[in-house]
């Protein structure tokens, strides 16, 4: 049973891939939230997709996940790294995110539309949904560190 919600999320440059990784994980039977844009509108801004998706996963960073596209990855990558408890990942490769979510405890994947065919995207969205944390005590010790800077930044 799966009980994690899946947050997602893109701009008009992530919009068709977004589709396409929401048909897919439909499929696995995930429970998936559309944080929009819903339609392709080429006039919106990726800080607003990342900003409801990261608020919604920094509510619930350890049984939720988030899922950003837009054409470099970059802009939702930066945008959701601004929020509390959001740890997220520009994916490079499926190798890259797995060692993201088991070293790092990643809890958002940003992807690059751009740079990223349909089914490289469906073996990354897998593997970083599939995944678990390495609780290794200097694993730990890194997020703890990273939970210090935020607090420090209150």
């Amino acid at each position: 049973s799966i009980l994690m919600v899946i947050y997602i999320g893109a701009d008009h440059r992530g919009f068709k891939l977004k589709e396409s990784i929401l048909d897919f994980l439909k499929n696995k039977g995930y429970e998936i939230v559309d944080m929009g844009n819903t339609r392709y509108d080429e006039s919106d801004d990726y800080v607003d997709f990342a900003k409801e998706v990261a608020k919604k996963v920094g509510l619930n960073p350890d049984d939720s996940r988030g899922i950003l596209v837009c054409g470099s990855g970059v802009g939702m990558d930066v945008a959701a790294n601004k929020f509390r408890a959001v740890r997220s990942v520009l994916a490079i490769s499926p190798d890259h995110v797995y060692e993201a979510r088991h070293d790092d405890n990643v809890n958002v994947l940003s992807i690059a539309a751009n740079f990223t065919n349909e089914s490289d995207a469906q073996k990354i969205v897998g593997t970083f949904l599939e995944t678990p944390f390495e609780k290794e005590e200097r694993y730990q010790r890194r997020l703890n560190k990273i939970e210090q800077i935020e607090n420090e930044q209150l």
